[in-house]
Protein backbone atom coordinates (compact mmCIF):
# COMPACT_ATOMS: atom_id res chain seq x y z
CA UNK A 1 0.00 0.00 0.00
CA UNK A 2 2.50 2.27 0.77
CA UNK A 3 4.72 2.11 -2.12
CA UNK A 4 1.59 2.31 -4.23
CA UNK A 5 1.36 5.84 -3.01
CA UNK A 6 4.55 6.49 -3.00
CA UNK A 7 4.94 5.31 -6.73
CA UNK A 8 1.88 7.29 -7.40
CA UNK A 9 3.11 10.27 -5.50
CA UNK A 10 5.74 10.20 -8.05
CA UNK A 11 4.15 9.97 -11.26
CA UNK A 12 2.37 12.84 -10.35
CA UNK A 13 5.14 14.80 -9.68
CA UNK A 14 6.81 13.90 -12.98
CA UNK A 15 3.31 15.21 -15.24
CA UNK A 16 4.16 18.37 -13.18
CA UNK A 17 7.23 18.83 -13.87
CA UNK A 18 6.54 17.30 -17.56
CA UNK A 19 3.86 20.59 -17.99
CA UNK A 20 5.77 22.74 -16.43
CA UNK A 21 8.66 22.70 -18.71
CA UNK A 22 6.63 22.71 -21.58
CA UNK A 23 4.82 25.71 -20.65
CA UNK A 24 8.55 27.32 -20.15
CA UNK A 25 9.18 26.17 -23.95
CA UNK A 26 6.46 28.27 -24.83
CA UNK A 27 6.51 31.47 -22.92
CA UNK A 28 10.56 30.86 -24.16
CA UNK A 29 9.39 30.90 -27.60
CA UNK A 30 7.07 34.00 -27.25
CA UNK A 31 9.69 36.25 -25.07
CA UNK A 32 11.88 35.29 -28.24
CA UNK A 33 9.49 36.57 -30.50
CA UNK A 34 8.97 39.62 -28.28
CA UNK A 35 12.29 40.53 -27.64
CA UNK A 36 13.64 40.20 -31.28
CA UNK A 37 13.09 43.42 -32.10
CA UNK A 38 9.90 43.09 -33.68
CA UNK A 39 8.18 45.50 -31.25
CA UNK A 40 4.84 47.60 -31.88
CA UNK A 41 5.79 50.12 -33.73
CA UNK A 42 2.32 52.93 -33.50
CA UNK A 43 1.88 53.07 -30.06
CA UNK A 44 -0.29 56.21 -28.94
CA UNK A 45 0.55 57.60 -32.53
CA UNK A 46 4.06 57.54 -31.33
CA UNK A 47 7.18 55.41 -32.63
CA UNK A 48 8.81 52.72 -30.25
CA UNK A 49 12.31 52.79 -30.21
CA UNK A 50 15.82 52.73 -27.60
CA UNK A 51 17.18 55.39 -27.18
CA UNK A 52 16.32 56.97 -30.84
CA UNK A 53 13.94 59.87 -31.91
CA UNK A 54 11.79 59.57 -34.68
CA UNK A 55 9.41 62.33 -36.38
CA UNK A 56 6.38 61.73 -37.96
CA UNK A 57 4.96 63.66 -40.79
CA UNK A 58 1.04 64.95 -40.80
CA UNK A 59 -0.52 66.28 -43.49
CA UNK A 60 -3.97 67.67 -42.28
CA UNK A 61 -5.28 70.91 -42.49
CA UNK A 62 -3.51 72.26 -39.13
CA UNK A 63 -0.13 70.56 -38.93
CA UNK A 64 0.32 68.99 -35.84
CA UNK A 65 3.70 66.89 -34.84
CA UNK A 66 3.37 64.67 -31.70
CA UNK A 67 5.90 67.11 -28.35
CA UNK A 68 6.14 66.03 -25.39
CA UNK A 69 8.28 62.95 -24.90
CA UNK A 70 6.52 60.10 -22.63
CA UNK A 71 8.85 57.21 -20.71
CA UNK A 72 7.54 54.27 -20.96
CA UNK A 73 8.55 51.15 -19.23
CA UNK A 74 9.23 47.27 -19.73
CA UNK A 75 10.97 44.23 -18.95
CA UNK A 76 13.28 43.29 -20.81
CA UNK A 77 17.46 42.68 -21.05
CA UNK A 78 20.28 44.66 -19.92
CA UNK A 79 21.77 44.11 -23.23
CA UNK A 80 21.08 43.06 -27.01
CA UNK A 81 22.54 41.12 -29.50
CA UNK A 82 21.50 39.97 -32.49
CA UNK A 83 17.77 41.24 -31.45
CA UNK A 84 17.72 39.13 -28.28
CA UNK A 85 18.10 39.84 -25.27
CA UNK A 86 20.36 38.13 -22.98
CA UNK A 87 19.24 38.76 -18.88
CA UNK A 88 16.45 40.42 -17.76
CA UNK A 89 16.77 44.05 -16.22
CA UNK A 90 14.18 46.60 -16.29
CA UNK A 91 14.80 48.98 -19.90
CA UNK A 92 13.38 52.24 -20.65
CA UNK A 93 11.34 53.27 -23.75
CA UNK A 94 11.73 56.34 -25.05
CA UNK A 95 8.92 57.33 -27.09
CA UNK A 96 9.46 61.50 -28.63
CA UNK A 97 6.51 63.13 -30.00
CA UNK A 98 6.33 66.25 -31.70
CA UNK A 99 3.40 68.09 -31.46
CA UNK A 100 4.26 71.59 -33.42
CA UNK A 101 0.88 72.87 -35.05
CA UNK A 102 1.48 75.14 -38.27
CA UNK A 103 -1.25 76.83 -40.51
CA UNK A 104 -1.84 75.21 -43.80
CA UNK A 105 -0.28 77.16 -46.95
CA UNK A 106 -2.51 76.92 -49.91
CA UNK A 107 0.66 79.06 -52.15
CA UNK A 108 -0.60 81.64 -54.61
CA UNK A 109 -1.30 80.99 -58.47
CA UNK A 110 -0.61 82.59 -61.39
CA UNK A 111 -4.07 85.29 -62.36
CA UNK A 112 -4.82 86.43 -65.58
CA UNK A 113 -4.36 90.10 -65.24
CA UNK A 114 -7.66 90.16 -67.50
CA UNK A 115 -9.85 88.84 -64.95
CA UNK A 116 -7.71 90.22 -61.92
CA UNK A 117 -5.72 93.18 -62.73
CA UNK A 118 -5.26 94.36 -58.88
CA UNK A 119 -3.33 92.30 -56.35
CA UNK A 120 -4.04 93.34 -52.67
CA UNK A 121 -2.25 92.37 -49.56
CA UNK A 122 -0.65 93.14 -46.19
CA UNK A 123 2.88 93.79 -45.48
CA UNK A 124 4.61 91.68 -43.24
CA UNK A 125 8.03 91.77 -41.59
CA UNK A 126 7.79 88.56 -39.18
CA UNK A 127 11.19 86.54 -39.74
CA UNK A 128 10.19 83.60 -37.95
CA UNK A 129 9.56 81.23 -40.31
CA UNK A 130 13.54 81.60 -41.47
CA UNK A 131 15.24 81.05 -38.12
CA UNK A 132 12.68 78.46 -37.37
CA UNK A 133 13.88 76.56 -40.88
CA UNK A 134 17.25 77.15 -39.92
CA UNK A 135 16.46 75.37 -37.03
CA UNK A 136 15.06 72.44 -38.15
CA UNK A 137 17.79 72.16 -40.47
CA UNK A 138 20.87 72.08 -38.65
CA UNK A 139 18.84 69.62 -36.23
CA UNK A 140 18.95 67.62 -38.82
CA UNK A 141 15.16 67.60 -38.81
CA UNK A 142 12.52 66.80 -42.03
CA UNK A 143 11.38 70.81 -42.52
CA UNK A 144 7.41 71.10 -42.27
CA UNK A 145 6.74 72.24 -45.36
CA UNK A 146 3.93 74.52 -43.90
CA UNK A 147 7.21 76.21 -41.66
CA UNK A 148 8.07 77.55 -44.81
CA UNK A 149 6.71 81.35 -45.37
CA UNK A 150 9.12 82.57 -47.92
CA UNK A 151 8.19 86.20 -47.72
CA UNK A 152 9.45 86.09 -44.10
CA UNK A 153 12.42 84.03 -45.05
CA UNK A 154 13.48 86.88 -47.62
CA UNK A 155 12.37 89.68 -44.96
CA UNK A 156 14.73 87.69 -42.51
CA UNK A 157 17.65 89.56 -44.42
CA UNK A 158 18.78 93.38 -44.72
CA UNK A 159 18.81 94.81 -48.72
CA UNK A 160 20.45 97.59 -50.00
CA UNK A 161 17.34 100.51 -50.87
CA UNK A 162 17.88 104.00 -50.66
CA UNK A 163 16.46 105.97 -47.08
CA UNK A 164 13.01 107.53 -47.41
CA UNK A 165 12.90 111.33 -48.74
CA UNK A 166 10.33 114.24 -48.30
CA UNK A 167 8.78 112.91 -45.12
CA UNK A 168 7.54 109.87 -46.12
CA UNK A 169 7.83 106.81 -43.65
CA UNK A 170 9.10 104.69 -46.60
CA UNK A 171 10.92 104.15 -49.64
CA UNK A 172 9.86 102.27 -52.80
CA UNK A 173 12.44 100.60 -54.64
CA UNK A 174 11.79 98.24 -57.92
CA UNK A 175 13.94 95.46 -59.54
CA UNK A 176 13.29 93.56 -62.91
CA UNK A 177 15.03 90.71 -64.51
CA UNK A 178 14.50 87.22 -65.92
CA UNK A 179 13.46 84.44 -63.63
CA UNK A 180 15.74 82.35 -62.88
CA UNK A 181 13.69 79.21 -62.60
CA UNK A 182 11.16 79.97 -64.67
CA UNK A 183 12.36 80.72 -68.70
CA UNK A 184 8.64 82.38 -69.51
CA UNK A 185 8.62 84.91 -66.81
CA UNK A 186 9.97 87.77 -65.40
CA UNK A 187 11.15 88.68 -61.58
CA UNK A 188 10.00 91.50 -59.73
CA UNK A 189 11.05 92.76 -56.77
CA UNK A 190 8.91 95.38 -54.88
CA UNK A 191 11.26 96.88 -51.29
CA UNK A 192 10.32 99.05 -48.75
CA UNK A 193 12.64 100.72 -46.36
CA UNK A 194 10.88 102.36 -43.67
CA UNK A 195 13.39 105.24 -41.93
CA UNK A 196 15.08 104.67 -38.76
CA UNK A 197 15.33 106.08 -35.71
CA UNK A 198 18.13 107.99 -33.64
CA UNK A 199 17.80 105.21 -30.76
CA UNK A 200 19.45 108.47 -28.67
CA UNK A 201 16.10 110.46 -29.65
CA UNK A 202 13.52 107.80 -29.14
CA UNK A 203 10.28 107.98 -27.38
CA UNK A 204 9.68 107.26 -24.56
CA UNK A 205 8.85 103.09 -23.96
CA UNK A 206 6.59 101.48 -21.59
CA UNK A 207 6.92 97.80 -22.08
CA UNK A 208 5.49 94.85 -20.37
CA UNK A 209 7.45 91.51 -20.50
CA UNK A 210 4.83 88.41 -20.84
CA UNK A 211 6.82 85.34 -19.99
CA UNK A 212 5.67 81.83 -19.93
CA UNK A 213 6.98 79.70 -17.16
CA UNK A 214 5.06 76.67 -17.58
CA UNK A 215 6.30 73.34 -17.27
CA UNK A 216 6.70 73.44 -20.94
CA UNK A 217 9.40 76.04 -20.77
CA UNK A 218 11.51 73.49 -18.60
CA UNK A 219 13.86 73.14 -21.25
CA UNK A 220 17.40 74.96 -22.44
CA UNK A 221 16.08 76.03 -25.26
CA UNK A 222 13.27 77.83 -23.65
CA UNK A 223 13.05 79.26 -20.65
CA UNK A 224 16.77 79.67 -19.92
CA UNK A 225 17.38 81.38 -23.51
CA UNK A 226 14.04 83.43 -23.22
CA UNK A 227 15.79 84.82 -19.62
CA UNK A 228 19.56 85.60 -21.84
CA UNK A 229 17.45 87.21 -24.51
CA UNK A 230 15.57 89.16 -22.25
CA UNK A 231 18.89 90.46 -19.92
CA UNK A 232 20.06 91.16 -23.82
CA UNK A 233 17.52 93.75 -24.43
CA UNK A 234 17.60 95.01 -20.62
CA UNK A 235 21.01 95.96 -21.21
CA UNK A 236 19.95 98.16 -23.75
CA UNK A 237 17.04 100.50 -21.48
CA UNK A 238 17.18 104.30 -20.51
CA UNK A 239 15.76 105.34 -17.61
CA UNK A 240 12.92 106.35 -20.46
CA UNK A 241 12.00 103.37 -20.09
CA UNK A 242 9.36 101.30 -18.15
CA UNK A 243 9.50 98.07 -17.68
CA UNK A 244 7.12 95.69 -15.76
CA UNK A 245 7.03 91.83 -15.96
CA UNK A 246 4.14 89.29 -16.23
CA UNK A 247 4.21 85.23 -15.97
CA UNK A 248 1.99 83.32 -16.27
CA UNK A 249 1.62 79.71 -16.08
CA UNK A 250 -1.12 78.02 -14.09
CA UNK A 251 -2.26 81.60 -13.36
CA UNK A 252 -0.71 85.04 -13.83
CA UNK A 253 1.65 86.62 -11.89
CA UNK A 254 3.02 90.55 -11.21
CA UNK A 255 6.73 89.99 -11.04
CA UNK A 256 7.56 93.75 -11.50
CA UNK A 257 5.82 96.57 -12.15
CA UNK A 258 6.74 100.34 -13.41
CA UNK A 259 11.11 99.98 -12.64
CA UNK A 260 12.59 102.51 -14.57
CA UNK A 261 14.73 100.85 -17.30
CA UNK A 262 18.29 102.36 -16.01
CA UNK A 263 16.95 100.01 -12.71
CA UNK A 264 18.73 97.09 -14.58
CA UNK A 265 19.96 95.36 -11.76
CA UNK A 266 16.43 94.82 -10.15
CA UNK A 267 15.01 94.26 -13.48
CA UNK A 268 18.01 91.41 -14.74
CA UNK A 269 17.05 89.60 -10.46
CA UNK A 270 13.29 89.71 -11.32
CA UNK A 271 14.07 87.60 -14.73
CA UNK A 272 16.87 85.36 -13.87
CA UNK A 273 14.83 84.74 -10.76
CA UNK A 274 12.11 82.50 -13.22
CA UNK A 275 12.05 78.96 -13.29
CA UNK A 276 9.31 76.88 -14.97
CA UNK A 277 6.37 74.81 -14.27
CA UNK A 278 2.70 74.46 -14.10
CA UNK A 279 0.43 74.47 -16.72
CA UNK A 280 -0.63 77.27 -19.38
CA UNK A 281 -3.06 80.46 -18.49
CA UNK A 282 -1.99 82.63 -21.44
CA UNK A 283 -5.32 84.45 -22.18
CA UNK A 284 -5.50 85.65 -18.36
CA UNK A 285 -1.62 86.80 -18.88
CA UNK A 286 -2.37 88.32 -22.13
CA UNK A 287 -5.17 90.10 -20.12
CA UNK A 288 -3.00 91.34 -17.05
CA UNK A 289 -0.26 92.18 -19.17
CA UNK A 290 -2.28 94.67 -21.30
CA UNK A 291 -4.00 96.30 -17.86
CA UNK A 292 -0.68 96.94 -16.66
CA UNK A 293 0.70 98.59 -20.37
CA UNK A 294 -2.31 100.43 -20.02
CA UNK A 295 -1.74 101.90 -16.19
CA UNK A 296 1.49 102.93 -17.16
CA UNK A 297 0.41 103.77 -20.57
CA UNK A 298 2.93 107.32 -21.97
CA UNK A 299 1.32 109.14 -24.66
CA UNK A 300 3.37 109.44 -27.56
CA UNK A 301 5.48 107.07 -26.29
CA UNK A 302 6.31 103.63 -27.75
CA UNK A 303 3.96 101.03 -25.27
CA UNK A 304 4.10 97.28 -25.91
CA UNK A 305 3.70 94.00 -24.54
CA UNK A 306 6.76 91.31 -25.62
CA UNK A 307 5.38 87.80 -25.21
CA UNK A 308 7.73 84.90 -24.67
CA UNK A 309 6.03 81.37 -25.26
CA UNK A 310 6.45 78.44 -26.93
CA UNK A 311 2.89 79.13 -27.81
CA UNK A 312 1.43 75.95 -25.86
CA UNK A 313 -1.68 77.50 -24.22
CA UNK A 314 -3.52 74.40 -22.50
CA UNK A 315 -6.08 76.56 -19.90
CA UNK A 316 -8.81 79.23 -19.90
CA UNK A 317 -8.94 80.47 -23.68
CA UNK A 318 -7.12 78.25 -25.67
CA UNK A 319 -8.21 78.34 -29.13
CA UNK A 320 -6.38 80.36 -32.53
CA UNK A 321 -9.92 81.78 -33.24
CA UNK A 322 -10.55 82.89 -28.94
CA UNK A 323 -7.22 84.36 -29.01
CA UNK A 324 -7.42 86.51 -31.96
CA UNK A 325 -10.75 87.74 -30.83
CA UNK A 326 -9.12 88.50 -27.41
CA UNK A 327 -6.06 89.77 -28.52
CA UNK A 328 -8.39 92.34 -31.24
CA UNK A 329 -9.92 93.72 -28.61
CA UNK A 330 -6.58 94.40 -26.80
CA UNK A 331 -5.02 95.90 -29.29
CA UNK A 332 -7.57 98.99 -29.39
CA UNK A 333 -6.23 100.62 -26.31
CA UNK A 334 -3.38 101.79 -28.14
CA UNK A 335 -0.65 98.96 -27.17
CA UNK A 336 1.39 97.13 -29.67
CA UNK A 337 2.62 93.31 -29.36
CA UNK A 338 5.61 91.74 -30.20
CA UNK A 339 5.83 87.77 -30.02
CA UNK A 340 8.94 85.56 -29.58
CA UNK A 341 8.94 82.05 -29.99
CA UNK A 342 11.32 79.74 -28.10
CA UNK A 343 11.59 75.87 -28.05
CA UNK A 344 11.20 72.52 -30.20
CA UNK A 345 8.92 69.78 -30.07
CA UNK A 346 5.64 71.34 -29.29
CA UNK A 347 5.99 75.11 -30.74
CA UNK A 348 2.40 76.37 -31.64
CA UNK A 349 3.63 78.82 -34.84
CA UNK A 350 0.13 79.01 -35.87
CA UNK A 351 -1.03 80.92 -32.29
CA UNK A 352 1.78 82.80 -32.15
CA UNK A 353 1.68 84.08 -35.95
CA UNK A 354 -1.93 84.95 -35.10
CA UNK A 355 -1.30 86.73 -32.01
CA UNK A 356 1.10 88.91 -33.73
CA UNK A 357 -1.11 89.33 -36.84
CA UNK A 358 -4.19 90.30 -35.08
CA UNK A 359 -2.19 92.50 -32.04
CA UNK A 360 -0.53 94.97 -34.62
CA UNK A 361 3.05 93.14 -34.28
CA UNK A 362 5.58 91.78 -35.43
CA UNK A 363 6.55 87.82 -35.01
CA UNK A 364 10.27 86.07 -34.64
CA UNK A 365 11.59 82.99 -33.20
CA UNK A 366 14.43 83.04 -31.18
CA UNK A 367 16.70 80.15 -32.10
CA UNK A 368 20.04 80.85 -30.34
CA UNK A 369 21.16 84.07 -28.38
CA UNK A 370 22.89 85.12 -31.50
CA UNK A 371 19.27 85.22 -32.83
CA UNK A 372 17.83 87.36 -29.61
CA UNK A 373 21.01 89.90 -29.93
CA UNK A 374 19.83 90.18 -34.18
CA UNK A 375 16.05 90.71 -32.73
CA UNK A 376 16.50 92.62 -29.67
CA UNK A 377 19.90 94.55 -29.70
CA UNK A 378 20.53 95.32 -33.52
CA UNK A 379 17.05 95.17 -34.53
CA UNK A 380 15.39 96.92 -31.49
CA UNK A 381 14.19 99.71 -33.24
CA UNK A 382 12.14 97.37 -35.99
CA UNK A 383 11.04 94.95 -33.25
CA UNK A 384 9.71 98.01 -30.97
CA UNK A 385 9.13 101.25 -32.70
CA UNK A 386 6.58 101.02 -35.40
CA UNK A 387 6.82 103.93 -38.06
CA UNK A 388 3.91 102.71 -39.97
CA UNK A 389 0.79 100.78 -39.18
CA UNK A 390 -2.32 98.97 -41.25
CA UNK A 391 0.31 99.07 -45.00
CA UNK A 392 -1.34 97.58 -47.34
CA UNK A 393 -0.01 97.38 -50.88
CA UNK A 394 -1.82 96.81 -54.17
CA UNK A 395 -0.50 96.88 -57.77
CA UNK A 396 -2.78 97.40 -60.59
CA UNK A 397 -1.37 95.29 -63.78
CA UNK A 398 -1.42 97.12 -66.98
CA UNK A 399 -3.25 94.09 -69.05
CA UNK A 400 -1.28 95.36 -72.47
CA UNK A 401 2.40 94.29 -71.14
CA UNK A 402 1.41 91.92 -68.18
CA UNK A 403 -0.18 88.70 -69.39
CA UNK A 404 -0.35 87.26 -65.61
CA UNK A 405 1.66 87.40 -62.17
CA UNK A 406 1.96 85.30 -59.05
CA UNK A 407 2.73 87.16 -55.80
CA UNK A 408 5.20 84.82 -53.72
CA UNK A 409 4.36 83.63 -50.35
CA UNK A 410 2.22 86.49 -48.41
CA UNK A 411 -0.83 83.84 -49.01
CA UNK A 412 -1.59 84.65 -45.06
CA UNK A 413 -1.55 88.11 -45.64
CA UNK A 414 -3.94 88.07 -48.75
CA UNK A 415 -6.70 90.73 -49.29
CA UNK A 416 -9.90 91.76 -50.82
CA UNK A 417 -9.43 94.17 -53.94
CA UNK A 418 -12.01 96.61 -51.41
CA UNK A 419 -10.08 95.79 -48.48
CA UNK A 420 -7.62 98.67 -49.55
CA UNK A 421 -9.48 101.56 -49.97
CA UNK A 422 -11.04 100.35 -45.90
CA UNK A 423 -9.41 102.12 -43.37
CA UNK A 424 -11.32 99.43 -41.11
CA UNK A 425 -9.50 96.76 -42.22
CA UNK A 426 -6.37 95.73 -40.40
CA UNK A 427 -3.13 95.35 -41.82
CA UNK A 428 0.50 94.73 -41.04
CA UNK A 429 2.95 97.27 -38.96
CA UNK A 430 6.26 98.54 -40.51
CA UNK A 431 9.15 98.63 -37.71
CA UNK A 432 11.63 101.98 -37.77
CA UNK A 433 14.41 100.62 -40.28
CA UNK A 434 12.59 97.41 -41.28
CA UNK A 435 12.55 96.55 -44.72
CA UNK A 436 9.74 94.72 -46.79
CA UNK A 437 10.43 92.73 -49.70
CA UNK A 438 7.47 91.40 -52.13
CA UNK A 439 8.55 89.04 -55.09
CA UNK A 440 6.31 88.47 -58.31
CA UNK A 441 6.89 86.22 -61.23
CA UNK A 442 5.68 88.04 -64.58
CA UNK A 443 3.93 86.94 -67.63
CA UNK A 444 4.33 89.11 -70.59
CA UNK A 445 0.98 89.26 -73.04
CA UNK A 446 3.60 87.88 -75.54
CA UNK A 447 5.18 84.71 -73.79
CA UNK A 448 4.54 81.43 -74.38
CA UNK A 449 3.53 79.87 -71.05
CA UNK A 450 -0.24 79.79 -71.36
CA UNK A 451 -2.65 81.76 -69.12
CA UNK A 452 -6.40 80.41 -68.29
CA UNK A 453 -8.05 83.70 -68.82
CA UNK A 454 -12.58 83.88 -68.66
CA UNK A 455 -13.80 86.43 -71.62
CA UNK A 456 -16.03 89.15 -69.88
CA UNK A 457 -19.12 90.16 -71.68
CA UNK A 458 -18.96 93.48 -70.69
CA UNK A 459 -15.68 94.31 -69.92
CA UNK A 460 -13.73 96.27 -72.43
CA UNK A 461 -11.31 94.54 -75.05
CA UNK A 462 -9.51 97.38 -76.23
CA UNK A 463 -6.45 96.69 -74.53
CA UNK A 464 -4.05 98.91 -76.86
CA UNK A 465 -2.27 101.75 -75.47
CA UNK A 466 -0.06 102.56 -78.30
CA UNK A 467 -0.98 105.87 -78.73
CA UNK A 468 -0.63 106.46 -74.79
CA UNK A 469 1.53 107.49 -72.23
CA UNK A 470 0.89 104.62 -70.19
CA UNK A 471 2.28 102.78 -72.96
CA UNK A 472 5.58 101.85 -71.55
CA UNK A 473 3.56 100.91 -68.13
CA UNK A 474 4.00 97.78 -66.77
CA UNK A 475 1.97 98.54 -63.58
CA UNK A 476 1.39 100.64 -60.66
CA UNK A 477 2.20 99.88 -56.90
CA UNK A 478 -0.71 101.60 -54.79
CA UNK A 479 0.85 101.92 -51.02
CA UNK A 480 -1.52 103.18 -47.97
CA UNK A 481 -0.08 103.24 -44.47
CA UNK A 482 -1.64 105.55 -41.34
CA UNK A 483 0.55 106.88 -38.41
CA UNK A 484 1.89 104.95 -35.71
CA UNK A 485 -1.30 106.78 -33.72
CA UNK A 486 -3.43 107.36 -36.84
CA UNK A 487 -7.03 106.26 -37.66
CA UNK A 488 -6.87 107.61 -41.70
CA UNK A 489 -5.26 106.23 -43.95
CA UNK A 490 -2.46 108.18 -46.63
CA UNK A 491 -1.76 106.77 -50.22
CA UNK A 492 1.45 106.17 -52.07
CA UNK A 493 1.25 105.42 -55.98
CA UNK A 494 4.34 104.69 -57.99
CA UNK A 495 4.24 103.80 -61.30
CA UNK A 496 6.66 100.77 -63.13
CA UNK A 497 7.56 101.24 -66.84
CA UNK A 498 10.10 98.65 -68.81
CA UNK A 499 12.77 100.41 -68.13
CA UNK A 500 13.24 99.03 -64.60
CA UNK A 501 14.20 95.84 -66.72
CA UNK A 502 18.05 94.73 -66.53
CA UNK A 503 19.70 91.78 -67.88
CA UNK A 504 21.85 91.73 -65.38
CA UNK A 505 20.10 90.50 -62.34
CA UNK A 506 20.96 93.25 -59.51
CA UNK A 507 22.07 92.52 -56.33
CA UNK A 508 19.19 92.86 -54.31
CA UNK A 509 17.09 91.10 -56.89
CA UNK A 510 19.87 88.00 -56.83
CA UNK A 511 19.82 87.51 -53.29
CA UNK A 512 16.32 87.37 -52.88
CA UNK A 513 15.45 85.24 -55.58
CA UNK A 514 18.06 82.90 -53.53
CA UNK A 515 16.34 82.36 -50.63
CA UNK A 516 12.83 82.01 -52.86
CA UNK A 517 14.22 79.48 -54.57
CA UNK A 518 15.22 78.04 -51.68
CA UNK A 519 11.76 78.11 -50.04
CA UNK A 520 10.18 76.67 -53.20
CA UNK A 521 12.76 73.29 -52.68
CA UNK A 522 12.21 73.20 -48.73
CA UNK A 523 8.25 73.33 -49.61
CA UNK A 524 8.68 71.11 -53.06
CA UNK A 525 6.56 74.14 -54.10
CA UNK A 526 4.79 73.10 -57.61
CA UNK A 527 5.93 76.42 -58.74
CA UNK A 528 9.68 75.71 -58.32
CA UNK A 529 10.33 75.14 -62.04
CA UNK A 530 14.12 74.65 -62.63
CA UNK A 531 15.08 75.71 -59.03
CA UNK A 532 17.56 73.31 -57.56
CA UNK A 533 20.46 73.81 -55.23
CA UNK A 534 22.79 74.05 -57.94
CA UNK A 535 20.70 76.91 -59.23
CA UNK A 536 20.89 78.91 -56.04
CA UNK A 537 24.36 78.10 -55.36
CA UNK A 538 25.47 79.67 -58.75
CA UNK A 539 23.20 82.72 -58.12
CA UNK A 540 24.87 83.56 -54.99
CA UNK A 541 28.42 83.44 -56.84
CA UNK A 542 27.43 86.58 -58.45
CA UNK A 543 28.34 88.97 -55.66
CA UNK A 544 30.21 88.82 -52.13
CA UNK A 545 28.09 88.76 -49.07
CA UNK A 546 30.70 87.95 -46.75
CA UNK A 547 30.25 91.48 -45.03
CA UNK A 548 27.21 90.35 -43.89
CA UNK A 549 27.35 87.66 -41.72
CA UNK A 550 23.16 86.70 -41.66
CA UNK A 551 24.02 86.31 -45.41
CA UNK A 552 26.97 84.17 -45.78
CA UNK A 553 25.84 81.99 -42.86
CA UNK A 554 22.44 81.11 -45.47
CA UNK A 555 25.08 80.21 -48.26
CA UNK A 556 26.83 78.20 -45.53
CA UNK A 557 23.24 76.31 -44.92
CA UNK A 558 22.43 75.87 -48.39
CA UNK A 559 25.95 74.82 -49.00
CA UNK A 560 25.23 72.17 -46.08
CA UNK A 561 22.18 71.14 -47.71
CA UNK A 562 23.42 69.79 -50.76
CA UNK A 563 26.12 68.03 -48.93
CA UNK A 564 23.42 65.94 -47.40
CA UNK A 565 20.50 65.73 -50.14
Amino acid sequence: MKKGMKLGISLLLVIVLFISNLTGCSSKVRSDKENSGQAPQDINSGQLNQKTETKQDNNTAEDSYPSESANIYDYASEELTNGYFQSEAKVEYEYEFNTEEYNTIVENNFKSVKNHPLSTFSVDVDTASYSNVRRMLYNNEKVVPDAVRIEEMINYFQYDYPKPRGGEPFSVTTELSDCPWNKDAKLLLIGLQAQDIDMDERPNTNLVFLLDVSGSMDEEDKLPLMQKAFVLLTENLTEKDRVSIVTYAGYESVVLEGARGNETGKIVNAIESLSAGGSTAGASGITRAYQLAEEYFIKGGNNRVILATDGDLNVGITSEGELTRLIKEKKESGVFLSVLGFGTGNLKDNKMEALADNGNGNYAYIDSLLEAKKVLVEEMGGTLYTVAKDVKLQVEFNPARVGSYRLIGYENRSLNTEDFNDDTKDAGEIGAGHRVTALYELIGTDSRQPVSATDLKYQSGNNDTSNRELSNELLTINIRYKEPDGNKSRLISVPVTDKVYTKVMPKNLTFASSVAAFGMILRDSGFKGNASLDMVLELLKEYNYSNDEYKDEFISLVKMMKRYS
